[in-house]
C-alpha cells in the first residue's frame, strides 16, 4: 500500500492533539488556520475542524469533505429504511433469527458495512491500517456517540456493538488465539481502479489517491481463512477476479458488487442471540 503527499491542517484548537498525532505518524508538520480551498497543492489535505476529521480535496472548486458519518446521509437512511436481514450483506455474513455472528471487519474503511452489521445485531470489531482512514473512522464514531447520548438511544445501542481496534490487519490476524476466533471475518479490499473514472465515487477516488491499493489482499485472505470460526466473506466489484484466484464456496451477486463466501463449517441455528 502506498500513499501520496498529504497536508494535515488543524482549524480548531480542540482537535490539535488528534492533528498532531496523525501528522507525527505521517512524518509531517501540522499547519494551523488554513483554508484548503485556497491551496493548489498537495491535491488533498486532512483537515481537523469543529466537527472532527475530514479528508478534503484542495482548490476552490473541489467537492465537499469526506467524513465517516453515522448520524445522517446514506448510512443513516439505510439504518432507518434498509432491508433488514434481507440485505445481501446480512445473508453473506449469516445473520438471521437467533444468529448474530461476531464479525471482525479487517478492512473497515469508513465503517459503513460494519455499521450495517451492528444495526442488524452483530458485534463488530474493526481494523483499519491506514492512519488517515483510521482517524476519519475514529472521529466519526466519537461524533456519533456524542450525538446518540442525547438524541438517539437506538443509535447508542448500535454504536455499542462497534469497536475500533488500533492494529494492522495482518499482524492482528496472526495473533488471534483459538479461544478468540471471530465467527466471521469480513474483507473489503480497495476496489481496483476502473477504466471509466466518471463511475468512481468521490470517496473511492480520494482513497485511491491518498491511501493507494490493497496490494496484499491475497495474503490477507489466506490469514483470514485460518482464523475465522465459520466463514470468511469478501466483498468485490461484480466483475472483479477472485482474491488470490481462490474460488469461494458460493456467491451473492448484486448490480455492482458481489460477496464471495468461503465456508469453513456450518453455522449453528443459534449464535449469540440478541439480549
Amino acid at each position: 500500500m502506498t500513499s501520496s503527499p498529504l497536508l494535515v491542517i488543524c482549524n480548531h484548537e480542540s482537535q490539535r492533539p488528534q492533528a498532531e498525532a496523525l501528522a507525527s505518524h505521517l512524518g509531517i508538520e501540522v499547519v494551523c488556520d488554513c483554508d484548503p480551498g485556497k491551496l493548489t497543492e498537495p491535491e488533498f489535505a486532512f483537515v481537523f475542524d469543529e466537527r472532527g476529521a475530514a479528508l478534503q480535496q484542495t482548490g476552490n472548486k473541489a467537492p465537499g469533505p469526506i467524513r465517516a458519518e453515522f448520524t445522517e446521509g446514506s448510512v443513516d437512511h439505510r439504518r432507518k429504511f434498509g432491508g433488514g436481514k434481507g440485505q445481501m450483506i446480512a445473508k453473506a455474513v449469516g445473520v438471521k433469527a437467533n444468529v448474530y455472528p461476531r464479525v471482525l471487519d479487517a478492512t473497515a474503511g469508513l465503517g459503513k458495512d460494519a455499521f450495517v452489521l451492528a444495526t442488524l445485531g452483530c458485534k463488530v470489531q474493526m481494523l483499519e491500517r491506514s492512519p488517515c482512514v483510521h482517524a476519519l473512522l475514529h472521529s466519526g464514531l466519537i461524533r456519533a456517540r456524542e450525538f446518540s447520548a442525547y438524541e438517539d438511544p437506538e443509535l447508542k445501542q448500535i454504536l455499542a456493538r462497534m469497536e475500533l481496534l488500533s492494529a494492522d490487519s495482518h499482524d492482528y490476524l496472526v495473533k488471534i488465539a483459538d479461544s478468540d476466533r471471530p465467527d466471521v471475518i469480513y474483507l473489503d479490499p480497495m476496489f481496483p481502479d476502473r477504466q471509466k473514472t466518471a463511475d468512481v465515487k468521490k470517496e473511492m477516488a480520494a482513497f485511491h489517491h491518498v491511501v493507494g491499493k490493497d496490494e496484499d489482499a491475497d495474503a490477507l485472505l489466506e490469514k483470514a481463512l485460518l482464523k475465522a470460526n465459520y466463514r470468511v466473506v469478501v466483498k468485490r466489484p461484480r466483475k472483479a477476479p477472485f482474491v488470490n484466484n481462490k474460488i469461494p464456496s458460493h456467491q451473492l451477486e448484486g448490480k455492482s458488487s458481489r460477496f464471495d463466501i468461503y465456508t469453513l463449517k456450518k453455522m449453528p441455528d443459534t449464535l449469540n442471540p440478541a439480549e
